[in-house]
């Protein structure tokens, strides 16, 4: 399906979530590459899209104002709705989703599994050709067991490590099982721990525990292996998704219907990343060892207090008890699939990551900290005076 401009055909994508983390930096690699060229839908929930301003003078503003970008507010649990987003559409990369920090079985059954059910019967009902799905490397943790070098062989687990994750395992099943419906192709993508410039999550909480603790603590042993994607990465292997579900080839066959882990395969121990982001932040490495039996009643308490304080406006504590499970155990997952029949493998690597993100960051590092410490010092005392 294609869209005649009036000099060129061009194909059109629908983008749902498109406002999220991961979904801007899939926006703009469709907008810049030539072939074949783009027309973008965004589809997302807020009602008018606000540009930030690199974005305002960058790929994304050009195609707004040009037309190879249209942006188109939608709420994925109106059927409707979804179905006049994906009218003409030859593909849908479906990003939106509750966000992960929220401990709400209801809202991520609601967002995850009743929002991905409308998308599949969206493209159904559109004749959409390509569904690529955004999963999460969390849809086969327990929370009680690590996994080293785990491949796609691995079972959902009969206990999840949480409702966020619980919730995206059912939707991913049900965009795996939809292959072949209605001629739809799809696949999903199982990204690792994301980082990068415009993270709402993983760095900005990384931040507010250096804040809290003065980056003194690690927990667990602080031996776990980890693996960390940086966001372009992620971005590259839905469009090496896209493409490949489009080759018309075995491979294309191989693909359909399967699960992907993303990663920057460059495995490494968590707490030594998370120093780094520390040092770079102006904190010194944490050296003092917390025992997971200490802090997860905390946890358990904390989290507690904040299920009713939420309604207050009470934002959600850095170390939930989901959380905590989630770092203190080995997670390296084996991306050869990805690589064989996606043809992925990453474009950036972690080092030059890290550094891009900490750079888009530099707001959070602790000369900042001191310095509006020192202004609203400077304030109180002359509202003594």
């Amino acid at each position: 399906m294609a869209v005649d401009d009036g000099s060129e055909m061009r194909r059109v994508c629908v983008v749902t979530g498109g406002r999220g983390f991961v979904a801007r930096h899939v926006v703009s690699m469709l907008l810049k590459q030539q072939t074949p060229e783009w027309v973008v839908r965004i589809a997302d929930l807020r009602p008018t899209i606000v540009l930030e301003p690199d974005e305002e003078s960058g790929v994304l503003g050009d195609a707004l104002r040009s037309g190879r970008a249209l942006y188109l507010p939608i709420d994925i649990l109106d059927r409707a709705q979804v179905v006049r987003a994906f009218k003409g559409a030859n593909t849908v990369f479906h990003m939106a989703a509750s966000s992960s920090s929220i401990n709400n079985y209801k809202l991520h059954s609601s967002v995850n599994v009743q929002g991905t059910k409308n998308v599949i019967d969206a493209c159904v009902a559109c004749e959409v050709k390509k569904l690529i799905y955004t999963s999460s490397s969390t849809v086969v943790l327990d929370g009680t067991h690590g996994i080293i070098d785990g491949d796609e062989s691995l079972t959902y687990p009969k206990k999840y490590i949480d409702p966020y994750a619980a919730t995206k395992a059912q939707a991913e099943s049900l965009v795996l099982q939809a292959n072949g419906r209605g001629g739809l192709l799809t696949c999903s993508i199982r990204p690792s721990c994301i980082f990068g410039p415009g993270d709402k999550l993983f760095l900005p909480v990384t931040a507010a525990v250096a804040r809290a603790t003065n980056a003194k603590f690690i927990i667990g042993d602080g031996k776990n292996i980890f693996d960390f994607v940086y966001v372009e990465n992620v971005a590259h292997a839905h469009i090496c998704a896209e493409k490949a579900l489009g080759l018309g080839t075995t491979i294309e066959k191989q693909a359909a219907g399967k699960a992907f882990f993303v990663t920057n395969m460059e495995p490494m121990v968590f707490w030594e990343f998370i120093s780094l982001i520390f040092e770079a932040l102006g904190y010194k490495r944490p050296k003092y060892r917390i025992f997971t039996s200490f802090i997860m009643p905390i946890a358990h308490i904390v989290e507690w207090t904040y299920k009713l304080l939420a309604p207050c406006g009470l934002d959600v504590p850095p170390f939930t008890c989901a959380r905590i499970k989630h770092i203190i155990f080995d997670e390296t997952f084996n991306c050869t699939r990805a690589k064989k029949l996606l043809g992925y493998s990453p474009i950036v690597s972690l080092k030059d990551g890290l550094e891009k993100t900490i750079e888009s960051f530099s707001h959070l590092r602790v000369q900042n900290d001191n310095k509006k410490k020192d202004e609203l010092k400077a304030f109180c005392g002359c509202w003594k005076r």
